[in-house]
């Protein structure tokens, strides 16, 4: 508009006063005196005005003004650069030599090796979407190459099966490599597939001498060859593709051939296949990782997500909201316990009762669906079996019996009590679903049948808490001594695993076995690696005196940990994380177990001495100004 309102005032004024021109750096017209640099610029805003876009109409032909990638242009008009631009420096007004500094500045920028990389990454992302001719603008205008002529003349002989020419690249390419041993392998891998195609094709003589004459004198992988060799007997084409685990004969299976040689081969030479994308995929997966409230399933693909923009989780969509609170019970809740499935809750309390919760799979409300009544001692420790059939309830120290209930149908199943001396304060099943131990303080250890009865016993083993492993075989319990022990009732043996300073409250293991969660009187909550024997991390935050406080592995590929505390809170930690992360406050008094859902992995359950059940979700929509103000999520940030 600039241009236009001021050739609009020459044509009113009659031209008297054009205004100022803009200076042009190294133009030579500066040199011409004052009514040639006049007569320059008043007739550039005539072009202007006329809207001729900046064309010159003087038939007579301008100078060559070379481009910013070095090339020359037959006029200023045609002077225009990759991204539409003129290529002058004088903002686009024509000029008549440019001095040898204007020159030099336009020569082709010398790209570092790290801008070489990436025009070949993106170079090689667009041939792979068929974009050849883009390809070929890019590497012409930027200098660079997508791989050496060598590779690309074996790319192409492979692409098309000529099997015999990829054999005498291989020879052109040994020079290129760090380890020229490696041309054997691939003269394997390109002889094998020579050999299937053969094979495919009906032509059992031709394969026959590939792998007579060529194959085995490589002497290289004669395993396999004596695997491919067995591929003669099949009678059809399916059945050779079903035993050698291939595609057939075609571009999918060549693509994956080449993708095993270019291993092979340095990238300098020809870029490891789907490179671009595999960085990528490296670094969403790392903003994952670091993401303290990453709680979703972990999608290896990028078409779910913008490339765009870091990946971030808000605490919003963390269980730090609570959804609802369970006021059945009418005294202190000792335990809670989602079912395997995640459809159910069982929480246990000093009223003796077990209420069963079903939970609502849409609006993940829970309702209350059986009361198990009868335990006259309380209800402290709960243990759903591996299909959520059966439910075995314990009670405190002084509780001499275990109850087995059946949960579909809230019949009691079981009752067992071998001694009235005994306390039996713990449980856990055996993967199979048909046996489970049990055992306390004072010092029994029992292996049971559903019926209870007692299948084996170890004596003078004074058990707090008991959990069993996935092989079927191994007992994991921690005792008085401030152990954990590893138990076999096949073959009687045991070792130790964990030693602590302090007593071992209570523990927990993660679903693969490694792990375990440790509730530590005095110290708070530790993670071991049982697999090393190793303590890896201490969490801090937690209140732990000497009650017993269970606390729980959940989320997503159960990356987090959450525990009770005596300071009336729950915690929330990631697991890589020693600082918590979260800290709900609702309770009133001390919270002795969180439960998290295995099957919602925004949902989590706390017991507490309140007599109260909060179940924790996200926070629901709320607006902005309402966000800022959300005090039950507390985060510290590692």
């Amino acid at each position: 508009t600039l241009a236009s309102a001021a050739s609009s005032s020459d044509s009113e004024t009659g031209g008297a006063s054009p205004p100022p021109r803009k200076k042009s750096r190294g133009s030579a017209a500066e040199g011409a005196g004052e009514s040639g640099a006049s007569a320059t610029v008043n007739a550039f805003y005539k072009m202007q005005a006329n809207g001729t876009g900046g064309q010159e109409p003087e038939p007579e032909p301008e100078p060559q003004l070379p481009c910013r990638n070095g090339e020359s242009s037959s006029s200023a008009a045609e002077a225009v650069h990759s991204n539409g631009l003129l290529s002058s420096a004088n903002n686009g007004l024509p000029s008549t030599e440019s001095p040898a500094s204007d020159t030099s500045m336009k020569k082709k920028k010398r790209l570092s090796q790290s801008d070489e990389d990436v025009i070949r990454l993106i170079g090689q992302h667009l041939h792979g979407l068929g974009l050849n001719q883009t390809v070929d603008l890019l590497m012409q205008e930027s200098g660079c190459r997508l791989e050496h002529p060598a590779a690309t003349k074996f790319r192409n002989h492979v692409m098309e099966g000529e099997w015999e020419k990829a054999e005498s690249d291989l020879n052109e390419l040994k020079a290129l490599m760090h380890s020229p041993s490696a041309v054997v392998r691939m003269k394997f891998l390109l002889l094998q597939q020579k050999y299937l195609e053969y094979l495919e094709d009906g032509k059992v003589l031709e394969a026959l001498q590939v792998l007579r004459a060529e194959l085995t004198p490589l002497k290289y992988n004669t395993e396999r060859s004596h695997v491919l060799s067995g591929y003669l007997m099949c009678s059809h084409p399916d059945d050779l593709r079903a035993k050698a685990e291939w595609e057939g004969k075609g571009t999918a299976a060549r693509s994956k051939l080449l993708d095993k040689l270019q291993t092979y081969l340095p990238p300098s030479v020809m870029l490891p296949p789907r490179r671009l994308q595999a960085l990528l995929r490296q670094a969403v997966e790392l903003q994952r990782d670091r993401c303290l409230y990453h709680n979703t399933k972990l999608d290896s693909g990028l078409d779910n997500m913008s490339l765009l923009i870091d990946h971030v989780c808000s605490r919003k969509q963390f269980p730090c909201y609570t959804q609802q609170i369970l006021t059945e019970h009418c005294n202190e809740v000792w335990f809670c316990k989602f079912s395997n499935d995640g459809t159910k809750l069982a929480s246990g309390s000093k009223d003796t009762t077990v209420i069963i919760w079903q939970v609502d799979p849409d609006s993940h409300q829970l309702k209350q669906l059986k009361t198990l009544e009868g335990h006259a001692y309380g209800v402290s420790y709960l243990a759903w079996n591996p299909d959520d059939t059966y439910l075995i309830a314990c009670g405190p120290d002084d509780c001499s019996e275990l109850w087995l209930w059946n949960v579909q149908t809230g019949e009691l199943r079981t009752k067992m009590s071998q001694s009235h001396e005994d306390s039996l304060t713990s449980v856990a099943w055996n993967p199979d679903g048909k046996r489970f131990v049990t055992g306390g303080q004072r010092g029994q250890f029992y292996q049971c049948d559903l019926d209870g009865n007692l299948l084996d016993s170890w004596e003078g083993v004074r058990v707090q808490c008991l959990w069993c492993l996935n092989d079927g075989r191994t007992v994991l319990a921690s005792d008085t001594h401030q152990r954990i022990r590893g138990y076999n009732f096949e073959d009687l043996t045991d070792r130790n695993i964990v030693q602590e300073d302090h007593p071992i409250m209570s523990f927990t293991v993660s679903k693969n076995g490694r792990l375990a969660l440790l509730n530590v009187a005095t110290q708070g909550v530790h993670l071991w690696d049982l697999q090393d024997r190793v303590l890896v991390r201490k969490y801090q935050g937690v209140t732990q005196g000497f009650y017993t406080i269970h606390s729980c592995f959940g989320g997503y590929n159960e990356d987090f940990i959450a525990s009770g505390s005596e300071d009336h809170k729950v915690y929330i930690w990631h697991k890589r994380s020693e600082l918590p992360i979260a800290e709900l406050t609702g309770h009133t008094r001390t919270v002795n177990c969180v439960s998290w859902n295995p099957a919602l992995p925004g949902l989590m359950a706390s017991a507490s001495d309140d007599g109260t059940v909060r179940v924790w979700g996200p926070a629901p929509f709320l607006d902005s100004q309402e966000t800022e103000g959300l005090t039950e999520c507390y985060s510290m940030d590692s």
